[in-house]
């Protein structure tokens, strides 16, 4: 699955983690990618979206037909 979000555009940035005796070690800091059903022009679509943007609630949610 891919590791960007289709509303905002975030995704993986490169970084350091540091240990205590201040070692460096190179590493990848990646979003939260949630796939959500979300309705665009009246149709459900499929979307890999952020937690950030699912928080924000601007996109419509498909309803769960049972």
């Amino acid at each position: 699955m891919s590791k960007v979000c289709d509303i905002c555009g975030k995704h993986a940035v490169a970084g350091r983690s540091i240990s205590h005796s201040h070692r460096t070690v190179a590493r990848k800091f990646k979003p939260n990618i949630q796939r959500v059903t979300v309705v665009v022009d009246g149709r459900p679509q499929k979307k890999n979206v952020c937690t950030r943007c699912l928080k924000k609630g601007n996109l419509a949610r498909s309803v769960a037909q049972a």
